[in-house]
């Protein structure tokens, strides 16, 4: 088995250039996902990470037709979706898991249509659900953390307002809080999580990064601030020793970079889980 020293002088061969393209875009979609997973796990809205990987798939499908950037499609197609269900819920006669069924769904549903009529897609299809961490390019990688840097700044700079909705709406209605608002920007913020960590992980598994780190930070503490850094210091963390046992096993990297975030999960949750009941 490859050591960590042999791993740590892979990463400076230049004869391996992707691998370090490949650290870096996974711990940049790990931290981005954890900080947004923060609040879709304190609302409860799991279902929201695996629909909003459904809703990018007719954008990138439409791209891929035209040639375009795949990256841009996905994510027009995730915010467009992502808007009408945010904004759909507002008017609270239907609740906002049904939205989210119908609409992403649909748009999934969509992205088959297209797949269809398109010759050659195979190979693209299987990276965007699988992901294919070893070949992201540098455009990738610089707009990953352009994007993932600017949904953090906005966590943190409307974290205040964003936890009173994310507690309580009609409360944060009453203090005059646009709701409908901070919804968007959440949903806008997961949408930009999802699509730059496609890649990375893919589409099937996309949900781990969004949902696990967070989940695991919530059992070691109840402050939202420390929940956010812990989420990320575990999504950072896991990418890195999942990259390099995929490497050095020779697995799938997206794979197990989740198997890795599991495992950890599933220590932290043995170990506070515990101590928590007995409290």
């Amino acid at each position: 088995m490859l050591t960590v020293a042999q791993f740590i002088q892979d990463l400076s061969n230049p004869a391996l250039g992707f691998l370090p393209r490949a650290l870096i875009a996974a711990v940049i979609a790990a931290i981005t996902c954890a900080v947004v997973g923060t609040f879709v796990v304190l609302r409860s809205m799991a279902f929201i990470g695996d629909a909003v990987a459904h809703a990018v798939f007719p954008g990138v499908a439409i791209a891929f037709a035209l040639h375009a950037s795949v990256l841009l499609g996905g994510a027009i197609a995730g915010a467009a979706v992502a808007i009408g269900v945010a904004l759909g819920s507002q008017r609270r006669r239907v609740k906002e898991d049904s939205l989210i069924g119908v609409f992403f769904a649909a748009a999934f549903a969509l992205g088959m249509v297209v797949i269809s009529r398109v010759e050659g897609y195979t190979a693209s299809l299987t990276s965007f659900l699988f992901g294919s961490l070893t070949g992201v390019s540098r455009t990738h990688v610089i707009t990953s953390l352009v994007v993932g840097a600017l949904v953090i700044a906005l966590m943190v700079i409307f974290l205040r307002p964003m936890t009173n909705v994310a507690l309580d709406a009609e409360t944060a209605r009453a203090m005059n809080i646009p709701v409908a608002l901070f919804d968007v920007l959440l949903y806008l913020c997961v949408t930009a999580a999802v699509v730059i960590s496609v890649q990375s992980v893919g589409n099937i598994l996309v949900l781990a990064l969004l949902i696990t780190p967070a989940a695991t930070a919530r059992l070691m503490t109840n402050s939202l601030p420390t929940m956010m850094m812990l989420a990320a210091i575990i999504g950072a963390l896991s990418s890195v020793l999942g990259l390099y046992l995929s490497w050095a096993i020779d697995l799938p990297a997206g794979a197990t970079i989740v198997l890795t975030i599991t495992a950890v999960f599933v220590v932290v949750w043995a170990f506070f889980g515990q101590r928590r009941a007995r409290s």
